[in-house]
């Protein structure tokens, strides 16, 4: 749900913080998929990433009468996100940790022959495609917190060095420093192993029932085949002054966004409708 300029967002907020809910429900529902691509490639999994939208939206809500327009509302809304993101220890893979050593070495020795078709009848192309959107967003669960939101803002939201530095407590400087860095170290390990985005000896097209095998692809579950895709430039307003910081960004193709689940939608807009939603409103005035 798109808002269509600055003085709208202003109207909107003005009337959410006073209490109508109409313009609450079009400020959440307009940054609803933004929370989810930067939850989804931030934890690796879309069930971990719907949870954590709701998480967030919730403390969005919560505080909203404190954003003081210091900065952009999505600006706000991203420094919001990624510190419950970086902080959070219910996903999957926070859980059960990666690495690029343990990923590399799955590669050069995972054994994908001498399996039989495991595909269910589900058309081979989509199944690989599945696993390559899979495989390379579970590929940034490599990277530390830190290094994976400094990607994902650089390289998926194209934010520039000042806000990304806003958003992330850190100056611009570092932010262009760490962002070239840890591009470099997924770069490499592309070129390295991967045959789609890289000169590696990895195919998806190879690995598709070696995957199902091993639980990393559900023939009856395609997630990223099945979702919608959006353009990435519709999810922010961060990227007035993007820098060209090392020539990378057109490596990383797998960055794309997708529309939040329906049901994510639902849960909000049932919380906006209950009487929830009045005791988070009086928690609030009583922490003010």
């Amino acid at each position: 749900m798109n808002i269509k300029s600055n003085e709208e967002l202003t109207t909107l907020l003005e009337k959410a913080t006073a209490g109508d809910e109409r313009s609450l429900e079009t400020v959440i529902l307009s940054i609803q998929d933004l929370v989810f691509n930067l939850s989804l490639r931030m934890l690796g999994s879309f069930p971990d990433a719907e949870d954590a939208t709701q998480e967030i939206l919730l403390k969005v809500i919560t505080h909203l009468s404190s954003f003081r327009k210091e900065s952009s509302f999505t600006t706000w809304v991203f420094s919001i996100a990624s510190n419950h993101l970086k902080n959070y220890k219910k996903s999957m893979f926070a859980r059960h940790p990666l690495s690029f050593e343990f990923y590399g070495n799955d590669i050069e020795n995972g054994s994908a022959k001498d399996i039989p078709d495991l595909s269910q009848d589900i058309e081979k192309a989509v199944l690989a495609e599945e696993l390559k959107m899979s495989c390379t967003n579970v590929m940034l669960q490599c990277l530390d917190t830190e290094s994976r939101c400094i990607f994902i803002l650089g390289t998926m939201f194209k934010a520039d060095s000042r806000i990304a530095g806003d958003i992330l407590g850190i100056s611009p400087e570092a932010y262009r420093q760490r962002l070239r860095r840890v591009r470099k170290k997924m770069a490499d390990f592309l070129e390295e192993y991967c045959g789609e985005y890289g000169h590696g000896r990895c195919r998806c097209k190879d690995r598709v029932s070696y995957a199902i095998q091993n639980h990393r692809l559900h023939p009856s579950k395609t997630e990223y085949t099945s979702s919608t895709e959006i353009p990435a430039e519709t999810l922010m307003d961060v990227k007035n002054a993007m820098e060209d910081i090392d020539g990378l960004a057109g490596s990383f193709q797998f960055c794309k966004a997708y529309k939040s689940p329906d049901h994510a939608k639902r849960f909000i807009l049932d919380f906006l409708k209950s009487t929830q939603i009045s005791i988070v409103k009086n928690n609030e005035t009583e922490g003010a």
